[in-house]
C-alpha cells in the first residue's frame, strides 16, 4: 500500500502563467502570493539585530516581554483581554499542526471543520493529521453558514476554523455566533485573525470579544508589520487549551528564536507603522479595482484583507488568470486553490509596490 500522497503545492502550478506574464516589458508582476513587500519598521530591525538573545534557549511560550507586548496590543487596539497567551513560530505551523495536537487531546474525534472557501492550510492540517477535512459552506458574502454543518460532522469535530477577515474573499464572519456554536457543542473554535488590522467594513473584530472559553484567537506579525520572514505569532484564549498546547509545544521544541522575540516586542508596541501600512493597502486595493475595471473585470472592495476577489467571466478562474497574465503581465491565483467552491474566481494580492502597480495600470491603458 502506498503511503500518504502529497498533492502538488498550489503555487508551483503557476509557473506556465508566470512565463507568459514575464513576456511583458518590465516583467511579471506577482500578485499570486500575499508576501509583504513594504519594509518593516527600522526599530524592529534594530531590535532583531541587537537583542543579545542569540546564545540562550528562548522560552517556548514566549518571553514575559513578548507575551506582555502581544497582550497590550490586543487591549490597545481591540479593547479585549487576551488572557492565556503563548508564542508560535508565525502561524502557518500552528494552523497545520493543531489538528494533530487536538487529536492527542481528544482521540475519539477525527474531523476538522473549515470554510469551504479558505486558506489551503486548514484542509492540509487535517490531512496531515489523518483527519477528515469537512468544508463548511459559505454564503454569498463569503461568511460561514453554521446551519449547514451536519450533526454527524459536529459530533466528530475536533475543531471549527474561522478566518476573519477571510482569505481569499475578505468576508467577515459573525464571530460571536461561531463562539456560541462551538460552546454549545464542546467544539473548540479556532479564529485566524491575521488580517484584523486591515478591516475595511466596520471595526476590527476578534473572537476574544465574546470571551475566551472554548476559543483560540490566532495572530501573526507577518501581515500587520511586514515581518513574514521572521516568523512570529501567538495564540490566545481558553486557558485550558492554551495550557495543553503550550506544554505539548515545549516538549516538541517549538520556540520562536530569541532575537525574533525581541523584534516582535518592538513591533507589537508600535501602531504608527501599522496605520501607514493600512493606508497603503487601502490605496492599492482601490487602484486595483480601477485597473481591473479598465479591462472589463468587476472587483468589489473586500470587507477586509488586501486581496481582490473578482468573479471570472464564464466561471473559469484559470481562464481569467491566463487572461490577466497575457493582457496585464500579472500573476494571480485561480480560485480553485482555495476550494472547489471558489473555482469561478481569482485572487489578486495587492502587495506589490506602488511603482509596480502603476506599471500594471499603464498596461491597462490608465495613466
Amino acid at each position: 500500500m502506498p503511503g500518504f500522497q502529497l498533492p502538488p503545492y498550489p503555487y508551483d502550478r503557476l509557473e506556465p502563467l508566470r512565463a507568459r506574464a514575464a513576456a511583458h516589458d518590465g516583467g511579471c508582476i506577482d500578485l499570486s502570493v500575499g508576501t509583504p513587500t513594504d519594509p518593516p519598521p527600522p526599530a524592529v530591525v534594530e531590535a532583531l539585530a541587537r537583542s543579545g538573545a542569540e546564545r540562550g534557549y528562548p522560552f517556548s511560550i514566549g518571553s514575559a516581554a513578548y507575551r506582555a507586548a502581544a497582550s497590550g496590543w490586543m487591549a490597545r487596539r481591540f479593547g479585549v483581554e487576551a488572557g492565556a497567551l503563548a508564542a508560535c513560530i508565525g502561524t502557518k505551523e500552528l494552523v497545520a499542526g493543531l489538528p494533530h495536537w487536538l487529536r492527542l487531546r481528544t482521540p475519539e474525534r477525527d474531523t476538522v471543520l473549515y470554510p469551504a472557501v479558505s486558506y489551503p492550510s486548514y484542509e492540509m492540517g487535517a490531512m496531515l493529521a489523518g483527519c477528515r477535512a469537512v468544508p463548511v459552506p459559505v454564503d454569498a458574502s463569503w461568511r460561514l453558514d453554521l446551519g449547514a454543518i451536519a450533526d454527524t460532522d459536529a459530533e466528530r469535530a475536533l475543531c471549527l476554523w474561522v478566518n476573519t477577515p477571510g482569505n481569499p474573499a475578505g468576508g467577515l464572519d459573525d464571530l460571536g455566533a461561531a463562539a456560541a456554536w462551538g460552546r454549545a457543542r464542546g467544539i473548540p473554535v479556532l479564529s485566524d485573525e491575521c488580517y484584523i488590522e486591515f478591516t475595511w467594513d466596520g471595526p476590527p473584530r476578534t473572537i476574544l470579544a465574546h470571551g475566551p472559553d472554548g476559543v483560540l484567537a490566532v495572530h501573526s506579525l507577518s501581515k500587520r508589520s511586514n515581518l513574514a520572514g521572521v516568523r512570529a505569532g501567538f495564540y490566545a484564549g481558553d486557558a485550558e487549551l492554551v495550557g495543553f498546547l503550550s506544554e505539548l509545544r515545549k516538549h516538541a521544541g517549538f520556540m520562536v528564536p530569541g532575537p525574533v522575540q525581541a523584534a516582535a516586542v518592538a513591533a507589537w508596541d508600535d501602531d504608527t507603522h501599522v496605520d501607514e501600512q493600512r493606508a497603503r493597502y487601502e490605496r492599492r486595493l482601490r487602484r486595483g479595482i480601477e485597473i481591473l475595471d479598465a479591462v472589463g473585470i468587476a472587483a468589489p472592495m473586500p470587507g477586509g484583507g488586501f486581496y481582490l476577489w473578482p468573479a471570472a467571466p464564464g466561471g473559469d478562474g484559470w481562464a481569467l488568470a491566463a487572461q490577466l497574465a497575457d493582457e496585464l503581465g500579472v500573476l494571480v491565483s485561480p480560485g480553485e486553490f482555495y476550494g472547489t467552491a471558489a473555482a469561478g474566481h481569482v485572487r489578486l494580492a495587492l502587495v506589490c509596490s506602488d511603482e509596480q502597480l502603476e506599471l500594471v495600470a499603464r498596461r491597462a491603458g490608465l495613466t
